[in-house]
């Protein structure tokens, strides 16, 4: 990343020197660089609301009772893990914080279920089909409320920002669904 942070930097740098217009260059970068700094600070409410709920609910045993409510659906998709895992608890966080929008809260789960689901890995370093099922649900990432980008969307001043609601849910889902039955269906071919 630093590498394409870099080449992105001279390119612009050569850019603003073929057309003579240097100074435009850094001005724009420190511009930049204020805007980012101002959309950060504004997200920092938007996230910090949402892990506290997700570790109110956590802490509550809200998330088992959820895990034994959402094992029937659980169970068919990931057959492979056992009742009461762990693996299950931190794939509800991770699906949950998606599902609200907020990937980068859900990052923290999601690892948290691939060290679990690693553990039941007969062959370490290989990716079991649980892993690579959950893999395709996390990045398809169902989303009910996308947080994140109606943050951004009233940082930017929309005029409804949330208008974006029904096109993200019908987006998400149809990327979910497609996402398991590919993994399904790969999951039969190979092996």
């Amino acid at each position: 990343m630093n590498i394409v942070f870099v080449l992105l930097l001279v390119a612009a740098a050569i850019a603003g020197a073929v057309r003579g217009d240097i100074k435009s260059v850094g001005q724009g970068a420190f511009e930049g660089a204020s805007q980012a700094v101002t959309l950060a600070i504004g997200l920092v409410g938007v996230m910090a609301l949402w892990l506290g709920l997700m570790r109110i609910a956590e802490k509550a045993g809200l998330v088992e009772k959820l895990a034994r409510a959402a094992r029937p659906l659980f169970r068919p998709l990931f057959p492979s893990v056992p009742d009461g895992h762990p693996a299950i608890s931190a794939m509800l966080l991770n699906i949950a914080a998606n599902m609200m929008g907020l990937g980068n809260a859900a990052t923290p789960f999601g690892i948290k279920a691939m060290e679990e689901l690693e553990k039941l890995n007969p062959t370490p370093g290989s990716a079991t089909n649980a892993q690579v099922l959950f893999l395709a649900i996390n990045t398809a990432s169902l989303q009910l409320v996308p947080t994140t980008v109606i943050a951004l969307r009233a940082s930017a001043h929309s005029t409804d920002p949330a208008a974006i609601l029904v096109p993200t849910l019908a987006a998400t889902f149809c990327a979910l669904t497609i996402a398991i039955l590919a993994a399904k269906l790969l999951e039969r071919v190979w092996k």
